[in-house]
């Protein structure tokens, strides 16, 4: 395989990647936002969809991922997940018009799952495994890099312009606006991807080749892979205990309307936006582990000093301070995991990966925050509805939860090997 991408394989990884994550940066915010602006303010709420969507995301990773793998396609997961993933982006305010409200919230809970079963099943099983697919261990940095700097557009994208649209046109609107968006770029490149060379149907069935990936000798025999996702899974759980919450934070404690507090993320991510690119390169230069735990550091420290202060000028600089060091971490880990999925098992352990960093990061950390907003919180009432306003111990405990990802990080070895 060529080191150079091909100008075809980065449009594809561009679209798809952008249309995910646009997708999925809405759902990991403004659903939440929605919920508690326009159903109820109760912050446990918001836990239970986010781990609810997050138990939906790994079993389809999992189960979808070692599909591909056993029809060694990914083409028809890409274009049939984004067909449906339009759609269900959509229609997830339709669950405030069902009354009472604790109806309203189960719904919208069940809506967030259906849109994570295809959305997981289009990129979070099926893309992840495509980017390794069509890359080298040389190329593959750059080639993360990229996903991570569409991962920040999409953030810009998202938070630049969801504010603005919100309190202009409502948030019905803003969600099917969003559905579009899903739709023009996430199909398009999904119909232009090009099944992967090489790729060999799996001789076991789905049930058997996720039984044999948890024995012991297979555990053993990918022992490196397992240590870095138990890192990735702790810096998870921090960072989703105060992350599901940060727009109501903003808008609530600190007192900025949906527009100021978007726009705020929004010039934080732009030094991540530059610096993305260029940590792909270093990282392939230099290496994984180096990057990866000095981001667990900076991150720690940036995100105490964020929570201290409460002036929009200081917010911004530590903002764009932890975002940095949440880009250093995510390019660090993404592309070593990579570098250690088996050749015939990319779909599954694209899977694994979502196990790790979605289902064992996003069920306890949310929860967490969301413990600590409802007895740590301020009280609020929104339109009758009583609730609670996350306060900064949020932060505070992500930035100590955060330090131990170092731990099993030591532990894993990098390797620097030929494909």
């Amino acid at each position: 395989m060529s080191e150079k991408l091909s100008k075809r394989s980065l449009l594809i990884i561009i679209f798809i990647s952008l249309a995910g994550q646009i997708a999925w940066q809405v759902e990991n915010q403004y659903y939440n936002v929605f919920l508690y602006n326009e159903i109820a303010p109760v912050p446990m709420y918001i836990s239970i969809m986010v781990a609810a969507s997050a138990i939906t995301a790994t079993i389809t990773s999992i189960v979808m991922g070692a599909f591909s793998d056993t029809r060694a396609k990914r083409k028809p997961f890409l274009i049939a997940g984004f067909i449906l993933w339009t759609i269900t982006v959509a229609i997830f305010p339709l669950a405030a018009f069902v009354y009472p409200i604790i109806l309203a919230v189960i719904f919208a809970i069940l809506f967030d799952c259906i849109m994570t079963f295809f959305g997981s099943t289009a990129y979070d099983a099926t893309f992840n495994a495509y980017v390794t697919d069509i890359t080298t261990l040389e190329n593959r940095g750059k080639a993360v890099g990229i996903v991570e700097i569409m991962t920040l557009i999409a953030i810009l994208i998202v938070y630049g312009i969801s504010g603005f649209i919100i309190l202009a046109y409502g948030y019905y609107n803003f969600f099917y606006i969003v559905g579009i968006l899903v739709g023009i770029f996430g199909i398009t490149g999904a119909i232009f991807a090009k099944e992967p060379e090489n790729l060999k149907k799996s001789e076991i069935g789905i049930l058997q080749q996720i039984k044999h990936t948890f024995k012991s000798d297979s555990l053993r025999e990918n022992k490196d892979f397992f240590l870095v996702l138990t890192g990735a899974a702790i810096w998870g759980i921090g960072f989703n205990i105060f992350f599901p919450f940060i727009i109501i934070y903003l808008q609530h404690y600190i007192g900025l309307s949906i527009a100021v507090a978007s726009i705020v993320i929004f010039f934080a991510l732009l030094v991540s936006i530059i610096a993305a690119f260029p940590l792909g390169i270093l990282i392939d230069k230099i290496g994984r582990k180096k990057f990866l735990i000095l981001s667990v550091i900076l991150e720690s420290i940036f995100l105490i000093l964020f929570s201290l202060f409460t002036d929009i000028g200081t917010l911004l600089i530590f903002g764009i301070c932890w975002i940095f060091a949440m880009t250093m971490f995510h390019i660090s880990s993404n592309t070593w995991i990579k570098d250690l999925y088996p050749e015939e098992k990319r779909g599954q352990f694209s899977g694994y990966f979502i196990l790790f960093t979605v289902l064992f990061a996003m069920v306890p950390g949310p929860l967490i925050g969301g413990w600590l907003a409802s007895e740590y919180g301020k009280p609020i009432v929104i339109e009758g509805v009583s609730g609670m306003v996350p306060t900064p111990i949020l932060f505070q405990v992500a930035a100590i939860v955060i330090l131990f990802t170092i731990i099993p990080i030591i532990f894993a070895k990098e390797y620097r090997k030929k494909e």
